[in-house]
């Protein structure tokens, strides 16, 4: 049960993952399309006056949660691995 739920839990992360890696391209068909980029710009893309270091801070922000989802998926399927063997050992000793 503990692994069916950590698996899930991996599962999850990955679509958070996925979801982050989408929203830059989000904006940009927003902004292309005549909208505000989902308020990043009030104006449109004419009205814009962002700084120079917007772009790169929000990439450095999208990049650590990939990261961070990227090495929290990681330690869930180790764990996952980590009891399925041990149940699989606990098993072979009783049979």
């Amino acid at each position: 049960m503990a692994v069916l739920l950590i698996r899930v839990a991996g599962v999850l992360m990955a679509l958070a993952a996925i979801g982050i890696a989408a929203v830059p391209l989000l904006v940009l068909v927003d902004l292309l399309a005549g909208g505000t980029g989902y308020g990043l710009c009030a104006g449109g893309i004419e009205g814009c006056h962002r700084p120079y270091s917007a772009g790169p801070e929000l990439a450095l922000m999208m990049a650590s949660a990939l990261f961070a989802l990227v090495l929290g998926f990681r330690v869930l399927m180790k764990l996952a691995r980590r009891l399925e063997d041990d149940s699989r050992t606990t098993l072979s000793e009783q049979g």
